[in-house]
């Protein structure tokens, strides 16, 4: 029997846990950062709305969305 291909097997899902742990904590960080009043793309002041629903935001709600669909 070959068992080297399980061990594999497990240390990838291991890696794999690890990195999705990874995203977890930097999201929960960068959710837990003050945002800004200026949006870092454009440059125009991000809407007081959008700053109270998502306090941690640097962009607008524009670049923000065109942020997000180039990242598809």
């Amino acid at each position: 029997m070959n068992f080297g291909g399980n061990a594999a097997l497990d240390l990838a899902e291991k890696r794999t846990e690890e990195e999705r742990e990874a995203a977890i904590a930097a999201a929960s960080r960068a959710l837990r950062t003050p945002g800004t009043m200026e949006c870092e793309d454009c440059g125009n002041n991000i809407a007081r709305e959008r700053r109270i629903a998502l306090p941690s935001a640097t962009r607008c709600i524009v670049c923000q969305t065109k942020f997000e669909k180039a990242r598809r």
